[in-house]
């Protein structure tokens, strides 16, 4: 398991040290931050704004044994990206069937495009909050606890994460791309515990996840 989690952090490092030797494009017009960053400007109009972009399957991360969301891609290249997200956890995993409710918030800042339908976004940062089904889950603590008994909600989770994301653009129209991502992961009760608890190591309080996402619609190319 140490291994396991050592060579994570070895990939992510070697990540960002392959990103701070960017080569800028010698053009006296103009600067291109990445040379090898070829997302399009994509705009869209109307009531295209509001039509889900993507659809999006993920296993664990703090979201469900497995969950299912649909996303809404904007930015000047897309680079933003906000889900809603169902997941749920089977009776193998909790006391009782449980649904979870996610709503995330993800940054792709780099998009390298090494084939022709083939490209690596070698970063995805972001956060989500979720919540889980069950009137035993609070908010707010209940009364019949002293004051201070518990100092968060049983109820909300606050969570951070990085990952890595791996594209294929297929010809067929019916789609526009397919990607498989994988995201190392925390929430603020874990951070705390760590921080609280020098005994706990960074295995227990990282979580790692995976998942699928379908681009399903095709934006205007901006002139």
């Amino acid at each position: 398991m140490n291994m396991k989690w050592l060579n994570i952090k070895v990939l992510l490092l070697v990540c960002f040290a392959a990103l701070s030797s960017v080569v800028y494009a010698e053009d006296t017009d103009s600067i291109e931050v990445w040379r090898w960053d070829k997302r399009t400007d994509w705009h869209y109009d109307g009531w295209e704004r509001i039509k889900p972009k993507n659809i999006k399957m993920q296993y664990a991360g703090g979201m469900g044994f497995m969950s299912f969301g649909v996303g809404w891609e904007y930015g000047k290249t897309g680079q933003w990206n906000t889900d809603n997200f169902i997941g749920f956890l089977p009776t193998a995993y909790s006391d009782k069937f449980r649904l979870i409710f996610t709503l995330k918030q993800t940054y792709t800042p780099w998009h390298l495009h090494v084939k022709p339908q083939f490209s690596i976004e070698p970063l995805l940062c972001g956060l989500y909050v979720n919540t889980i089904s069950g009137e035993e889950f609070w908010e707010k603590e209940p009364g019949k606890y002293p004051n201070s008994y518990y100092n968060f909600s049983t109820k909300l989770r606050f969570n951070v994460f990085l990952g890595q994301s791996f594209t294929y653009y297929p010809k067929s129209n019916r789609y526009r791309a397919v990607s498989f991502f994988y995201e190392l992961g925390t929430n603020e009760l874990y951070i705390v515990s760590k921080a609280t608890n020098k005994s706990l190591k960074w295995g227990d309080i990282l979580r790692l996840s995976f998942g699928l996402k379908l681009q399903i619609f095709y934006p205007h190319n901006k002139d």
